[in-house]
């Protein structure tokens, strides 16, 4: 078993990063190399604007190529919770944003010759317990009445040629996708540099200074200046930018691959072949990747990832819930255990914006593989002067009291939610 991401050790290896120091004048400055980070700087490059990446180890090397694969539209939370909690309007519009956020990307593949394996297959949320089929089926309605026809309520009946698991229903989202996104992430860096972005990996910033509009950022390879920042490093933001930290919530995501299955056993396994996420408060999200290998992934340990060691235990536990809701793989190798970190906001919605000189957008709490790239697009846009398009515009977004960025209170919050999924 390797104890590294299937997505890192699967895709061809980005040769296109600039040698020698950083240094230099430019238009921009995106810290971090990453799916925010590369999309805006693809975007900014594109418009003519001299920019540059600074990625702290390579590109795709966070959140970015350690995630589970799915590119889902609709919300971290249920419909009916973010209209309770936004309203009508806001959340029917950042629900929309999502699901432009599959259409980007797909135009972008497409556009740039990607080759990522991207494919619509849809989504099933899968109903755990028969109460929560009831709650599936409640914003089932609200979901298909205001925002997205192209969704389906199944039956437990229905799922039998979905999955071979005995779930209590689902809501099936067409729009959504997957893709091989390690091979994504050197795509977009490629076509990024092709016209005309420069990335620097193995650069971490160590400092920042600005003085009026102009901005100076050390790194481990050198010193640069620029007119605007975007900071776009998520779950891995360092303290030298200690708002972000107070108000990101790094948590740990652990992912296990299996060997490649059969066509029997996908037959018996995955008929349906989409991406799926159990209704669970601590559950599993799991899909085939390209080479019909399972890859499934969840909360395994309410904790950062830290090293490989650490993976491995939770990877024990993957095994565990992967037998359980599958029995047919419970002997099954696994070939591939990798964890990563999750960029959770308290609230669960994503931010982005300027702030303190800087731009910014994070925060994406599980739902970034697709929000990510979108987002960056549209903060390069608005550092270009072009139409606000943000869709958290004017959210506000208040410190979490007591917290400096290290989640100490992670492993309550792991009890706390597994009391739930016994009683609910």
């Amino acid at each position: 078993m390797k104890l590294v991401s299937y997505w890192h050790d699967t895709a061809p290896v980005f040769s296109g990063g600039a040698q020698g120091p950083v240094e230099g004048h430019y238009d921009a400055a995106i810290i971090g190399g990453g799916f925010t980070g590369l999309a805006a700087a693809h975007r900014l490059a594109r418009a003519g604007a001299r920019v540059a990446v600074l990625e702290a180890e390579r590109v795709g090397w966070g959140a970015s190529g350690r995630n589970g694969g799915h590119l889902n539209n609709g919300l971290a939370h249920s419909y009916l919770s973010a209209k309770a909690e936004l309203g009508k309007e806001r959340a029917i519009a950042l629900y929309r944003a999502l699901d432009d956020s599959v259409d980007t990307i797909e135009a972008l593949v497409a556009e740039e010759g990607i080759d990522c394996n991207f494919r619509r297959a849809g989504k099933l949320k899968l109903a755990s317990k028969p109460q929560h089929f009831e709650s599936i089926a409640r914003n089932f309605e609200a979901v298909h009445a205001d925002v997205d026809p192209d969704t389906a309520l199944l039956s437990a009946a229905d799922l039998r040629s979905e999955i071979g698991s005995p779930f209590h229903g689902a809501m099936l989202s067409k729009k959504s996708a997957m893709m091989h996104m390690g091979r994504y992430v050197a795509g977009l860096a490629t076509s990024a540099v092709r016209h005309g972005a420069i990335i620097h990996e193995n650069a971490a910033v160590t400092d920042r200074k600005q003085a009026g509009n102009r901005h100076e950022l050390t790194t481990s390879r050198g010193r640069i200046s620029a007119d605007n920042v975007l900071v776009a490093t998520g779950a891995y933001t360092t303290p030298n930018f200690g708002y972000f930290r107070r108000r990101i919530i790094s948590v740990g995501s652990f992912i296990i691959a299996t060997r490649p299955l059969s066509d029997a056993v996908i037959a018996a396994t995955m008929p349906g072949n989409r991406t799926c996420v159990t209704s669970m408060n601590i559950g599993n999200y799991f899909r085939l990747s390209p080479d019909n290998r399972l890859i499934f992934g969840g909360r395994a340990r309410f904790s950062a990832t830290s090293d490989q060691r650490s993976d491995a235990r939770s990877g024990q536990i993957l095994r565990a819930s992967l037998a359980a809701i599958f029995p047919q793989l419970a002997k099954v190798e696994i070939d591939y255990c990798w964890g990563g970190l999750v960029d959770m906001t308290k609230d669960r919605f994503p931010r982005a914006g300027y702030h303190d000189g800087v731009w910014f957008a994070m925060g994406y709490s599980g739902h970034g593989a697709q929000l990510s790239t979108h987002l960056g697009m549209i903060m390069a846009d608005a550092m270009l002067g072009r139409e606000d398009r943000n869709p958290m515009k004017g959210f506000e977004w208040p410190a979490i009291p007591g917290y400096s960025g290290k989640p100490w209170f992670l492993p309550m919050v792991g009890l706390y939610y597994k009391a739930l999924d016994r009683i609910q």
